[in-house]
């Protein structure tokens, strides 16, 4: 028996760096070079190989989605995505966040992989306000589990207030 959506969702406080998933996604920069917040400690973990591997790739635009190996994470792929910066709420942000949650489990599905674990996106220096972003992140990730019925799917917050922001949101389905 296939579980639903919901049931797939779960949300930890945590390092998502030590989750040993099939993938964590890395909030990453649009040049995939290592950053602060989450992209620096995803590349900190995985060693030095995965930046030399972002640079083959050359970037990503954002809202889109890159698969590159995990290196020495737990997981065995990140899968790199882009999120926006939060300009006032009128530059489509809401849409282009929506993608970056849709795009990075199209991307997990296309490699089968079964679990896969995200950080808040957009929520830490690009200003995107974290209680607006939980619940566009949750409803995105649910909408596209009722197509992927193998994905399961962990919200990975950083600090009690991102994932009380998550459960929330994930009780409100």
């Amino acid at each position: 028996m296939k579980l639903p959506p919901r049931d797939r969702i779960s949300v930890v406080l945590g390092d998502i760096t030590r989750l040993d998933v099939d993938a964590v996604v890395n909030a990453a920069n649009a040049e995939l070079r290592p950053g602060g917040g989450v992209c620096g400690a995803i590349h900190r973990v995985a060693g030095p190989e995965l930046a030399e591997e972002c640079a083959l790739i050359g970037g990503c635009p954002t809202g889109e989605a890159r698969l590159t190996e995990g290196y020495d994470l737990p997981a065995s792929f990140i899968i790199h995505t882009v999120g926006p910066f939060w300009r006032g709420g009128g530059a489509g942000e809401d849409h282009l966040l929506a993608n970056c949650y849709r795009h990075a489990l199209e991307c997990a599905r296309d490699h089968d992989l079964e679990s896969v674990a995200f950080p808040a996106i957009s929520t830490g220096i690009y200003g995107f306000p974290p209680d607006r972003a939980a619940p566009i992140a949750v409803a995105t990730v649910a909408a596209v589990l009722e197509e992927e019925p193998e994905l399961s799917v962990i919200f990975c917050c950083f600090n009690e207030d991102s994932a009380m922001l998550h459960l929330k949101a994930l009780q409100a389905l």
